[in-house]
């Protein structure tokens, strides 16, 4: 008789820790670990088009392809059809339309709370991985509160003084150093030595980077160029400098220690750089970099991490045309076609073979300065209109995802969504 009862209250014990099981898994809200979020800067649905036929051919798919979750993402501004970089990634980063030219705060100056600060104080490790400027909008959306992108100094010094992110990494050390170092602060303050009296580990090499040991819960600060990093072919600075895919692979494993998870927003600033300058080589080759950072994510992060990857505004209307074969891709496609037709086209930038009034204005605002140098031969990247720096555009962007959260993508959404959803995850 004893047995039986032993028998059944283990009995009673397994089913009592089965249903547990299955409650858990199907009706509490699971949290992921990790949450990475990828800003791939001028990320057009044109764009991803484009990539794949220079990549490896129009019926190779991307990492960014196999994502199961995606949406189109409205991004106009508070004022403007097309946002700039600031109105743009504060949209992401707080949840809150703006007006072009603010860093997530309102036209009052007050300051939004960004997904960075908010996940610090959910109790995430927090990080921020760039090759492009730390203090460019983009990434500064995350952290500062700030009327003026182009205040770069006192953006680097919000950066230095917020005790919300563990981790950066990325170019642009001249804003974090005074005119005496050979940087471009005119207070004279070294604030890279601040960061480091402030607890923080400094990191000036891809050597150095991959020496950091991955037992402790991190406070890193690296920075690889005075200005933005080297482009991917650029193989002697490449060999000083970490990848984009190299810094998201140690930023990965250095957060992942915190028990509580972490956040980690990766900007691929470099697209934005390559597309200003109407190249189109450069161009997709960085949006490349992007997938190749998003593939070493998924594998370094795991299964219970969710990873969204999003565009921040269209940049210069980037087109190729002139039909392609199927397998055509890299050098295939750049140049001249055999009919000596350019294959890829802009419609604004560099290249452009007119300009009209703000071109004009802004030469006349400069008294020594000559009216904007135009083409004296065809390019092989025209633009349709002279602009020094390729416009933004009216376009919508893409958003894909994967992990705890990702579901929510759907159909055509405001890039304040995306906010919303990340939030909800913490």
């Amino acid at each position: 008789m004893k047995w039986r009862n032993q028998l059944l209250a283990l009995f009673c014990l397994v089913a009592f820790a089965a249903g547990g099981v299955f409650y858990f898994q199907h009706w509490v809200v699971q949290k992921p670990f990790g949450i990475i979020l990828f800003v791939g800067e001028g990320l057009t649905p044109g764009r991803l088009a484009m990539t794949r036929v220079y990549a490896n051919g129009a019926d190779k798919p991307l990492a960014i392809d196999l994502l199961p979750q995606m949406a189109l993402l409205t991004n106009y501004s508070n004022d403007f059809a097309a946002p700039d970089q600031a109105a743009a990634a504060t949209a992401i980063a707080t949840g809150v339309k703006v007006n072009n030219r603010l860093i997530a705060c309102d036209p009052a100056g007050k300051s939004l709370p960004t997904l960075i600060e908010l996940a610090h104080q959910a109790g995430r490790a927090t990080g921020l991985v760039t090759n492009a400027n730390i203090t460019g909008p983009a990434s500064a959306a995350f952290y500062a509160h700030i009327a003026d992108p182009n205040d770069k100094s006192a953006i680097a010094q919000q950066l230095a003084d917020s005790s919300a992110i563990d981790m950066v990494l990325g170019g642009g050390a001249d804003d974090f150093l005074p005119v005496s170092k050979g940087g471009h602060r005119p207070d004279e303050r070294d604030l890279l030595l601040e960061i480091r009296r402030n607890g923080f580990d400094l990191v000036r090499s891809k050597a150095e980077l991959e020496a950091i040991p991955g037992w402790r819960r991190p406070k890193l600060f690296g920075v690889f160029g005075h200005a933005e990093l080297a482009y991917a072919d650029q193989v002697e600075a490449r060999s000083e400098q970490p990848s984009l895919a190299d810094m998201v692979r140690r930023a990965i494993e250095l957060l992942q220690f915190n028990r509580s998870g972490y956040f980690l927003v990766v900007d691929a600033g470099l697209m934005r750089k390559a597309g200003e300058k109407s190249n189109a080589e450069y161009t997709l080759a960085e949006t490349m970099e992007l997938d190749r950072a998003l593939a070493v994510a998924q594998r370094f992060a795991g299964g219970k991490s969710a990873i969204f990857v999003c565009g921040d505004v269209g940049i210069g209307g980037l087109s190729l045309s002139g039909s392609p074969f199927r397998n055509d891709r890299g050098i295939a496609v750049l140049g001249l076609n055999s009919a000596g037709d350019p294959w890829f086209s802009w419609a604004t930038g560099p290249n452009g073979g007119r300009y009209y009034g703000a071109a004009k204005l802004a030469a006349a605002q400069e008294p020594h300065s000559s009216p904007a140098t135009l083409p004296t031969e065809q390019p092989q990247e025209p633009a349709a209109f002279y602009a020094p720096s390729a416009l933004n555009t009216v376009d919508d962007v893409v958003v894909f995802g994967t992990g705890p959260g990702a579901e929510a993508l759907h159909g055509s959404m405001d890039n304040t969504a995306l906010f919303g959803i990340i939030y909800d995850n913490f």
